[in-house]
């Protein structure tokens, strides 16, 4: 007789059930904890700390673009050595490495006494950004096939948004609670919470589908997935395909950055806002980013890589124009001053993790997911020069002129160009 409880069949449906959450979604959602900490917390809280760290430590406009310079030169020394990184340790691993370094130099920088060691933990923070970013990125690539990869990728990298809404929210708190001695508070504080992260990526990340007994998500069943090729080289048409798109990265990293250095600051010096006011607007920031990924990605994913690349340049260039804009409205009374600005703000928002979406999904796709730490590292070099410049040329315009307005101006500038590159990428099937 059977059990009106447990009806025929109920056992395998249920065991179904459980059975259906791929555990690549558990990638995922520790991916975006990865990205909270490895660049939203890492590299975004430090438009936040800026101000009232720099007033500490005396330092100039261009001391401050030194600071972020000396973060990127960490990160771009650590891009060579990324892809051996992997490979002797795993992806999993990589990141773990990555994160340590991160957390223990974040809380260091907490008790720095001077500008010089601020420069250097700082650069050492770089280190452990570029080994667990990169080291993400590929991982996420061997967990998704091609109709998914970019919508997974942009899924994860929404963790920077998390990052940029915690700080804004929770730095500016923290800096007024413990004056004059907040922003110590606010290194040691996040640094901690990249050491939670740090613990967490340790015990639930895996690096590849076969190690659940596994395929791809997207790809056809949920066994066993093809074995990768074993060789990492690249061919000559895959070697001028990575360099096209490290150009289009190294115009990103150039301008972005200089909007994450130092659009806190310009809020604070040339607009006169208090250091929480500030916050709340880059939290905003960090709020439209939650979308950027994903919508960019979904975008690429239905169109083509080439069509999320030259969507997100074109909201970008919008996005810089109304940021430097803010100079010239107090000759135009009926326009209120901070206008331009949340109009930046939503815009730079959207956009703000679109084109390493992208760039990750394209590289998978061209190398597949057994060299796509390779690739990938390799545009991460082009990024990171981006990276290295942008900040220190904004910083010195800045000592210039005292405004950050010709910076935003020449960020759209490149971004244009960077959209007008991504025209000449090839559109390939799906």
């Amino acid at each position: 007789m059977p059990d009106n409880d447990n009806p025929p069949g109920a056992a395998s449906r249920n065991v179904d059930t459980a059975a259906s959450l791929h555990y690549g979604y558990v990638i995922v959602a520790v991916g975006v904890l990865v990205m909270f900490a490895c660049l939203g917390l890492a590299r975004f809280s430090l438009g936040v700390l800026l101000p009232s760290m720099s007033e500490a430590l005396g330092m100039s406009y261009a001391q401050r673009g030194y600071l972020g310079t000396g973060y990127f030169i960490g990160y771009l020394a650590m891009v060579a050595w990324a892809p051996l990184l992997a490979k002797k340790l795993g992806n999993r691993l990589a990141i773990v490495t990555g994160l340590g370094f991160i957390g223990a130099s974040m809380v260091l920088l907490g008790i720095a006494g001077s500008y010089v060691p601020a420069l250097a933990l700082y650069t050492v923070t770089g280190v452990g950004s570029g080994a667990a970013n990169i080291a993400m990125m590929a991982l996420v690539a061997n967990w998704f096939a091609p109709s998914a990869r970019g919508t997974a990728t942009g899924a994860v990298i929404a963790g920077n948004g998390m990052g940029i809404i915690l700080s804004g929210i929770l730095v500016p708190a923290v800096v007024a609670a413990f004056a004059p001695h907040g922003w110590r508070w606010g290194w040691i504080v996040l640094g901690g919470l990249a050491l939670a992260v740090c613990t967490a990526a340790g015990l639930l990340l895996r690096n590849s589908p076969q190690e659940k007994g596994l395929a791809m998500i997207g790809s056809e069943g949920r066994r066993k997935a093809p074995p990768q090729p074993a060789t990492i080289r690249l061919d000559r048409d895959e070697k001028r395909f990575l360099v096209h798109l490290g150009v289009i990265y190294a115009l990103f990293g150039a301008t972005y950055i200089i909007y994450g250095t130092f659009f806190v600051t310009t809020l604070v010096d040339e607009l006169g806002l208090g250091g929480e006011a500030a916050g709340r607007f880059w939290s905003w920031v960090g709020f439209f980013s939650l979308f950027s990924g994903p919508l960019f990605g979904k975008i690429s994913d239905a169109f083509s890589r080439r069509a999320g690349l030259l969507a997100a340049f074109g909201v970008q260039t919008c996005a810089y124009l109304l940021a430097g804009f803010h100079s010239t409205v107090h000759t135009m009374g009926h326009i209120p001053e901070l206008v331009p600005l949340y109009g930046s703000v939503v815009l730079f928002g959207l956009a703000a993790w679109a084109i390493p979406t992208v760039m990750t999904a394209a590289v998978a796709d061209r190398l597949g997911p057994a060299r796509t730490a390779l690739g990938f590292s390799f545009i991460t070099f082009f990024f990171a020069v981006g990276q290295v410049i942008g900040p220190t040329a904004a910083g010195a315009m800045a000592n210039v002129t005292g405004s950050f307005t010709m910076a935003y101006a020449l960020s759209a500038v490149l971004t244009a160009t960077g959209a007008c590159l991504a025209t000449r990428l090839p559109v390939r099937r799906k």
